[in-house]
């Protein structure tokens, strides 16, 4: 396979698996979320990549013979590109690929602010049709903590944005974000966030911090830990009770999720909601992963 020139660690979605990850930027360029460990290494410092560099890749991988179907345009934060620079991608893509089936990217909602609708509709035309859209909460309190640099209002208008481009949008939301102190204004208004702006996938994970939660903890002043499985199941049965969506797929199937939970909200609601209910009232009657089964 032709080599790509990739600066690691390089981050995907779990459903662009079979995708060709195209890195066409390195890094993030907010990289403030407490959270987030993913590109605090010290050559992922925030750079575009020479578009020169990515259709020398292209290139290579068409003359090769690389088949491609798919693509994800890494790292965490392409689309804080121009309008201009993701056309000519785009643009490169459809030359070098022109049966390429669906092009995606990881989106900030801050990404969005100086991008039109028509922009965006625009970068649809050319192929881009997949924003995954790392939400987190729709809890301000939460979001300040946590020191997301977005709220409420700036993740509703960027997921009405994408919607109104006729992109579709995947969401994430952090299960055991806010601690036990904040897990249920967490969950009610993540609940109200995807109930306002309806997106087409949403998925949850556990937060979790392979290297140590103390830069994390620090804003909490000792108001945060993690949650148990209980309390984790109890978040989700709060999130769950109060989503209403019309037809978004909902995956809680991430490794690091103890409980697997698959389903179309909202015609699986309370079949999802029973599944929650007994794991919390029955333990033993759901099958969980076990610790060693978990990860990132």
């Amino acid at each position: 396979m032709y080599p790509l020139d990739y600066i690691q660690p390089v981050f995907r979605p779990p459903s662009e698996g079979r995708s060709l990850i195209l890195q066409v930027t390195n890094g993030c360029s907010y990289n403030k979320c407490s959270f987030c460990e993913m590109y605090t290494d010290q050559q992922k410092r925030f750079s575009p990549k020479p578009i020169e560099k990515i259709e020398e890749e292209l290139r290579g991988l068409a003359e090769a013979g690389y088949p491609v179907k798919r693509v994800f345009l890494a790292d965490g934060d392409a689309m804080t590109l121009s309008t201009r620079r993701l056309v000519d991608i785009l643009q490169m893509i459809n030359k070098y690929y022109p049966d390429v089936q669906r092009v995606s990217s990881y989106c900030l909602p801050r990404n969005l602010k100086k991008k039109s609708v028509e922009e965006l509709s625009d970068l649809r035309d050319l192929g881009l049709s997949l924003m995954y859209v790392g939400c987190e909460s729709g809890d301000n309190e939460v979001l300040k903590l946590v020191n997301k640099g977005e709220d409420y209002d700036s993740s509703l208008v960027a997921l009405k944005k994408i919607k109104q481009a006729g992109m579709k949008s995947s969401v994430m939301i952090l299960n055991g974000l806010g601690g036990p102190e904040l897990s249920e204004q967490h969950a009610l208004n993540s609940a109200k966030l995807m109930n306002a702006a309806q997106p087409d996938y949403l998925s949850t994970l556990v937060v979790e911090f392979p290297t140590g939660s103390e830069r994390f903890e620090e804003a909490f002043e000792g108001r945060w830990r993690k949650l148990g499985k209980m309390e984790l199941f109890h978040e989700m049965q709060v999130l769950l009770s109060n989503l209403e969506l019309d037809k978004t797929i909902f995956r809680s199937d991430h490794a690091s999720n103890y409980l697997v939970l698959k389903g179309v909200l909202g015609k699986d609601k309370q079949q999802l909601l029973s599944i929650v209910t007994t794991a919390i009232n029955q333990p033993g009657m759901i099958p969980l992963r076990e610790e060693w089964q978990r990860g990132l």
